[in-house]
């Protein structure tokens, strides 16, 4: 005590004496608080002496209480007198201390240790800001100090984990990566993966990394990666073992090297040679695709035949020689011998004698031949010469004879030049011709001069007349027009004439003015769909069948001493809206007219659109189309406007309006998770080739005359609706979409050209209100048996939503289940006039409309009817209207065009307390009463 009295400095007996008087008064204190409950502190400090203060040499650690077992916090510290526990800042009492004391040798000091149990109940009867936490104070004659704060918490490892590895097919040498998130737990789990059961270990693998968030990535895929996978998560709690995920590793089919060519298949003319390759380089594993192209491959040859060799022409005799004889010869080239052919068969030069007798005859003298011959020889060949002469001018004669007739009786019909010129129906140099039919011209056509062979083969003669065959008569004269001399036979073309211009082809006379005949292919298909009707005072609507396009006309909108043919139209062809940067086409451009008509009342127009409604994700319009054939902005869908409405559902657009024009629905992505909502459907039908089988996956967006579209080009190619359509939800996150045909049933039917999988960039699905979006997959049946068809087709986006359809059909079209592509309920009537095509009766609406658009010191007027039938905003545009009651119901009707939900609006009026008539209980008498005394009161 002296030694740390005088190692305290001065004034050193008083200053200790008053130290330890300071504890001696803590202890008593400490006693007291500890036999007592009255929630009294300890002291954090005693008055300090000059020295070293309590050093700890252990500090309670953090712990993890496992189930219902306790746990044990320990504390050291030197030189120490006293050492207490404190827990979430309240005094540890001392019976729960227990407590061990040493002396240290090197230094001399007296070294104290103390434990504490801390229960699993303690533990959680504790509500605090943050974890239940422990720490130590230790006392010495020289002051206080105080250890880190050890927290404890209850351990757990729940069941379930956040994300299972998914199975995965990559191509060998891709990149594997399968995702793990462990179950939540107390510490956290630990995370090791198995392939078949055994353990992986990254260390020794270079191409496996298994750091990243959990996630085991094989950099480089090999065969030998193929496997099952699992995730296994564990802490001191407890193991958890994840979904196992299958990973098959294929290999994509390779070509060969081609083989030689082989010899020609035949040994004298035109033949074949051919070469091989095989698909085995290397060969398609674990379901890789087969190699595409052509295993075999052909071309023509040519073998040398073998020529026999023939004789030319004798040659002229030679000069008669001394001994009465001349000579002529032939030589073997024409053709001479190839390729091994036979020589000439026969002597190659002859010899006679050159005198006819006069020098040798029989081997006797001259002398010796009687002069009587000699005589008679000559008389022959004179009269022979004579004979001759004869015959050859009477040919001759003949000949003249027979080529002036046949000038004179045929030269007036020969075809020339000045005859074609005449008809301007075959020289109409404005006329187009068509190139793809083909003519017959039967009999002969004579031509006069080189400028009718120009005439004929370089002018539009009949080019213009597609499709007709010109019978020429036997006087070789060209007729045309004329029943009895020509033949007309024209195809039906598929195309639409403009209106009013749908002739068609008859027989045309020659001399009649040259007809304006349209070119079919140009024509645009189904540019529009169109619907029309008459309106007058008492209004209706008017529907685009099994388009979810309508027009509603109010009561009253038209003045009394007018009508109107009122017309409503979709433009099927290509969009006049060219959107401007990242603005997508959500809707049809829906025209309604006549334009100069003016409504008193606004009317609503209904359009359907194809974005997944959120104000987060998007930001909508309305566009108008003005005169000059631009686009403007007429509101935002969210802004706050008094010149039109728009209500916003989940599949259509209700837009309350002025005036007619074209409208449309475009829409601005402002994040990623913006969805545009696709219809995918599939078809199916029958190939040119009896073993195929055409499917065609279609996705289009949501809107049903998109849909329409669809179906009207399938139903001229034949199709067949296989699956229910199923919708899509398109995020806006670039990723392209994934189309595949899957569980192909082997054996019997095959994918051509062996893929099954066909990837769509982003842009053309985002922007595919152009053009209807679709992929063709072509399967052949191995066996003219095989009548069933079992597939899925699966469409996915990457990194988002997925759908699939299952195909289940008959390819024989007498065993096929017709599946209906519309409902038919709103195209028996598109255009419905007068109280009929209303579903409130005229009466009641009457009643709601005086009761609703008087104000209300109670707040029961149109404000509140507005919103008791969900209509929250822009309630300024209402109060700008002579009748806020009636816009407000107009627009109910256009909502409730199909469903007719006269509950939904009763439950609004009595929630509000206006009325207690249920309105869907009345009767259909009082709605023909209803419509009696509205028609009386109008002079109907």
């Amino acid at each position: 005590m002296g030694t740390t009295a005088a190692a305290g400095g001065g004034g050193g007996p008083a200053r200790w004496w008053l130290s330890w008087l300071g504890l001696c008064f803590w202890a008593a204190g400490a006693a007291a608080a500890r036999g007592t409950d009255n929630g009294e502190a300890l002291p954090e400090s005693i008055p300090s002496a000059p020295g070293t203060l309590p050093h700890f040499i252990e500090e309670p650690d953090d712990a993890y209480i496992i189930k219902s077992n306790p746990i044990a916090l320990r504390c050291k510290a030197r030189p120490a007198m006293q050492i207490f526990f404190k827990c979430n800042g309240e005094w540890v009492h001392q019976n729960e201390h227990v407590s061990e004391e040493s002396l240290d040798e090197s230094s001399g000091l007296k070294v104290r240790e103390v434990f504490i149990n801390v229960t699993r109940q303690q533990v959680e009867d504790f509500h605090g800001p943050e974890d239940y936490w422990c720490q130590c104070v230790a006392w010495s004659h020289l002051g206080t100090s105080k250890s880190r704060k050890a927290s404890v918490r209850i351990a757990y490892l729940r069941k379930n984990f956040e994300q299972d590895p998914q199975g995965r097919e990559v191509p060998i040498e891709g990149m594997i990566v399968l995702h793990c998130r462990p179950p939540e737990g107390v510490p956290a789990a630990e995370v090791e993966w198995l392939k078949n059961e055994e353990p992986i270990d990254s260390e020794q693998d270079e191409n496996i990394d298994t750091r990243a968030d959990h996630n085991l990535i094989i950099r480089q895929a090999r065969l030998s990666d193929s496997g099952n996978y699992t995730c296994m998560a564990a802490n001191i709690v407890a193991k958890r073992r994840s979904l196992s995920a299958t990973v098959v590793v294929y290999v994509n089919g390779g070509w060969s090297s081609w083989t030689e060519w082989s010899a020609c298949n035949v040994r004298c003319g035109r033949g074949w040679q051919k070469r091989s390759r095989t698909c085995t380089n290397p060969a398609p594993l674990n379901g890789g695709a087969f190699c595409e192209g052509m295993s075999v491959q052909k071309i023509t040859c040519t073998s040398l035949c073998p020529v026999d060799g023939s004789w030319e022409v004798w040659s002229e005799w030679s000069v008669c020689s001394p001994e009465c004889e001349h000579l002529r010869i032939r030589e073997c080239t024409a053709p001479p011998p190839r390729n091994g052919g036979k020589f000439c068969e026969g002597l190659s030069q002859e010899s006679e004698n050159c005198t006819d007798g006069l020098c040798i005859l029989d081997k006797k003298p001259l002398h010796e031949i009687k002069p009587q011959s000699i005589e008679n020889a000559s008389d022959i060949a004179l009269y022979s010469g004579l004979g001759a002469a004869v015959v050859a001018v009477a040919v001759l004669v003949i000949g003249v004879t027979i080529y002036r007739r046949s000038q004179s009786d045929y030269g007036v019909d020969v075809i020339d030049s000045s005859a074609l010129t005449g008809n301007s129906l075959l020289l109409n140099s404005a006329m187009q011709p068509d190139l793809t039919v083909s003519r017959t011209y039967s009999g002969p056509i004579c031509l006069q001069d080189p400028l009718d062979k120009e005439l004929m083969t370089e002018s539009s003669l009949f080019n213009p007349l597609s499709d007709i065959k010109v019978k020429v008569q036997s006087s070789f004269m060209v007729s045309l027009g004329v029943s009895e001399r020509a033949e007309y036979h024209g195809k039906n073309h598929s195309g639409t004439f403009p209106h009013g211009n749908n002739r068609g082809f008859s027989t045309m006379h020659p001399r009649n003015k040259t007809p304006f005949i349209q070119n079919l292919s140009s024509l645009p298909t189904r540019t529009e769909l169109r619907t029309t009707g008459v309106f007058g005072h008492l209004g209706g609507r008017l529907v685009m069948p099994n388009t979810g396009v309508s027009l509603l006309i109010p009561h009253g909108a038209i003045s009394e001493e007018n009508s109107w043919e009122i017309y409503m139209s979709i433009n099927q062809g290509e969009p006049s809206l060219q959107s401007d940067g990242s603005e997508v086409l959500l809707s049809p451009e829906v025209t309604c007219g006549p334009p100069d008509m003016i409504v008193t009342t606004p009317f609503a127009l209904t359009i359907p659109h194809c974005a997944d409604v959120s104000s987060e994700h998007w930001n909508i319009h309305l566009k108008k189309r003005t005169q000059q054939g631009k686009w403007e902005e007429v509101m935002s869908v969210e802004d706050e406007s008094t010149s039109c409405y728009c209500l916003l559902d989940p599949f259509a657009c209700h837009v309350l309006l002025d005036s007619f024009g074209t409208y449309a629905l475009t829409g601005e992505p402002i994040t990623d998770c913006a969805v545009k909502q696709l219809k995918v459907a599939v078809f199916g039908c029958m190939s040119c080739n009896s073993l195929d089988y055409n499917l065609r996956v279609y996705c289009v967006d949501n809107t049903p005359c998109a849909f329409q579209e669809v179906v009207s080009d399938e139903r001229h190619q034949g199709g067949q609706l296989l699956e229910e359509p199923k919708l899509l939800h398109f995020k806006g996150n670039t990723f392209s979409l994934q189309i595949s045909v899957l569980d192909i049933p082997p054996f019997l039917w095959r994918i051509k050209p062996f893929t099954a999988c066909q990837e769509v960039p982003f842009s053309r699905v985002w922007s595919s209100n152009r053009q209807p979006l679709h992929c063709a997959f072509s399967l052949e049946r191995y066996t003219p048996t095989t009548t069933q068809l079992s597939c899925k087709i699966c469409i996915r986006q990457l990194k988002g939503h997925e759908q699939i359809l299952q195909v289940q059909t008959s390819i024989l079209e007498s065993e096929r289940e017709t599946i209906t592509f519309f409902a038919q309920e709103d195209s028996a009537f598109p255009a419905q006039t007068g109280p009929k095509a209303f579903k409130i009766p005229y009466s009641i609406r009457q009643r709601i409309c005086a009761t609703f658009d008087t104000p209300n010191a109670k707040g029961k007027d149109w404000q509140m009817l507005a919103q008791k039938n969900s209509i929250n905003r822009n309630l300024s545009y209402f109060a700008t209207q002579s009748s806020p009651s009636a816009v407000i119901l107009n627009l109910w009707e256009a909502r409730h065009q199909h469903d007719g939900d006269l509950d939904s609006l009763a439950c609004a009026l009595e929630e509000i307390g206006r009325t207690h008539t249920k309105l869907s209980n009345i009767t259909e008498s009082q709605l023909d009463e209803a419509d009696f005394n509205y028609s009386r009161q109008n002079g109907l």
